[in-house]
């Protein structure tokens, strides 16, 4: 490999061939850890940013590039995106650190010591083997997060965090819906500008959930004064632990984090993330080690601004769509939008590869496009209008069996002829799909004929004697008396159509539409975290 200047800013640094580019970039991939530290576990860092050169075509094809200068030419540019114009000398001692000794350094936190953190403590240690995936996961984007914690002068026990809320899996899903390495909840993710739609999650963007984690713990902090009451009410709304403090102030109790009656899950919160601290300080106390981190960037952050197929931009990068997902863990479908994904993050060996093959590539950038409903139909008529399987089409985009799809709803299709753009930045924003019943249910009552059994009168609905007695609250040995009212569910076809060539009609039309629906209760599982983010 060739060296790296030891001095290189990356402050939109102009490449004026291709070999300085593998070598910029081959250069800080060989400048890594010492021999003990594995390949896969340098750490997420600052992404830097590479803005592409290539112009956009209205076609998906690429403008091929014939010469090395015009390859070259179209190679991206870089710059460090967090930290514009800071120089990055990855041969520098302190590049060459380990990380966990800059987190040690910035913790600040008051330390709690009780039974609990022990509890913390002893599952940690009795599970080596998960200790070691959790933090080999972490690896990945823990430079990322320190930095982001130091930035705002937060302690560094902050980015410990996801270890306790989802061991650093941005897939990560809990029962109550919460979601990415931060563990948000929809309507919290959405307050905090995490954009959740058909085509991607924010909530599981690295980048984009730690901007909104510490914007929301800083909220917290300023609200209670106090870091363990921040977490608390992070973990279970700043609500509740508002409330728990009124209660202590009434009762002329003390009001602080180990004083208040909260559930079990919130009073295990802190003490675990103390736990991880006091692992982190100490390993070899708990018979465990934490292999080094590499205290400098892992990740490049790459511009597209063309809609691409995943497994067409893992390919340029060299790596499985699994793999891939890990650095891009927000996309929800099988293509990126320029529009809404802007940035891919690579590893810097594949974004090197990645910016060589984009910038050669001749073929079709994507094979998927989106499609707005111009009435509501079913998952068959949907499908013959776009040229694919209604199995196909109900897979990538995940309709359930029995359902009509609105009108408005965005699709993801094929690209034809007549649907070949890039999603537009609106669309790639605000797609929704709206499901409705294809059968919908109507509330009618019957009564009974004289002598007319369960069975018969069930017989006569052409529904089942077990509905017929769910429905009433009969016992399975119930007699019917003649007249008695009894209450019967039938089905209703939904209409998929406004029949009518004018708006006016039209709207008449939609307005006498069947209206009446059953909604089916849900009970709330017993398993679901306390209402939080």
């Amino acid at each position: 490999m060739n060296p790296m200047n030891p001095q290189l800013s990356l402050r939109r640094l102009a490449l004026p061939a291709l070999t300085v580019l593998g070598a910029l970039l081959s250069g800080c991939a060989s400048t890594g850890l010492p021999q003990a530290q594995q390949p896969g576990s340098p750490v997420a860092e600052q992404p830097v940013h590479m803005t592409t050169a290539r112009t956009s075509q209205p076609s998906a094809v690429a403008k091929p590039a014939t010469t090395s200068a015009a390859l070259a030419a179209a190679l991206p540019q870089v710059e460090d995106s967090l930290q514009p114009g800071v120089p990055v000398d990855l041969n520098d001692s302190s590049a060459r650190a380990d990380l966990w000794q800059r987190v040690r350094t910035g913790f600040a936190m008051p330390d709690l010591d009780n039974a609990l953190v022990g509890k913390a403590e002893q599952w940690y240690s009795s599970r080596p083997d998960y200790v070691q995936r959790m933090t080999e996961r972490g690896s990945r984007y823990l430079y990322h997060i320190v930095v982001e914690v130091e930035k705002r002068g937060m302690p560094t026990e902050l980015a410990l965090l996801p270890f306790i809320e989802s061991a650093f899996n941005p897939q990560a899903l809990s029962s109550a819906k919460a979601s990415g390495i931060w563990q948000f909840m929809p309507a919290t993710g959405r307050d905090f500008d995490l954009k959740q739609n058909i085509f991607r999650d924010d909530r599981r963007d690295v980048l984009a959930s730690t901007r909104a984690a510490l914007d929301y713990l800083g909220q917290l902090y300023g609200m209670f004064g106090d870091w363990h009451l921040a977490l608390a009410a992070y973990n279970w709304g700043q609500g509740n632990v508002q409330r728990a403090i009124r209660r202590n102030l009434q009762a002329g109790k003390p009001t602080d984090y180990e004083s208040l009656r909260m559930p079990d899950e919130t009073r295990y919160y802190v003490p675990k993330l103390q736990a991880v601290k006091n692992i982190v300080l100490r390993p070899e106390a708990f018979s465990l080690a934490l292999a080094p981190v590499a205290n400098h960037p892992f990740f490049l952050s790459v511009n597209i601004d063309r809609d691409i197929d995943v497994d067409l931009a893992a390919r340029l990068a060299g790596m499985s769509e699994a793999e891939f997902k890990q650095f891009n863990p927000q996309v929800n479908k099988p293509v990126l939008l320029a529009a809404s994904t802007p940035q891919l993050l690579l590893p810097w060996d594949n974004a090197e590869a990645f910016s060589r093959a984009l910038a050669a590539h001749q073929g079709q950038m994507a094979s998927w496009t989106a499609w707005v409903l111009p009435r509501t139909m079913t998952p068959a008529d949907a499908a013959a209008k776009v040229g694919m399987s209604e199995a196909a089409l109900r897979e990538v985009n995940k309709i359930p069996p029995r359902m009509l799809v609105g009108q408005g709803s965005t699709l993801l299709v094929p690209r034809s002829a007549r649907h070949d753009n890039d999603v537009s930045e609106h669309l790639a924003d605000t797609a929704s799909i709206k499901l409705t019943p294809a059968v919908q249910l109507r509330r009618v009552t019957v009564k009974a004929r004289k002598g007319e059994t369960l069975a018969a009168l069930a017989q006569r609905q052409k529904v089942s004697v077990e509905q017929l007695l769910q429905w009433n609250k009969l016992g399975a040995k119930a007699n019917l008396k003649a007249g008695q009212t009894l209450v019967v569910f039938t089905p209703v076809q939904a209409k998929t159509r406004v029949a009518s060539a004018s708006p006016a009609k039209r709207s008449s039309a939609a307005r006498s539409a069947p209206a009446r629906k059953v909604a089916a209760a849900r009970s709330a599982s017993s398993q679901q975290k306390p209402s939080r983010r």
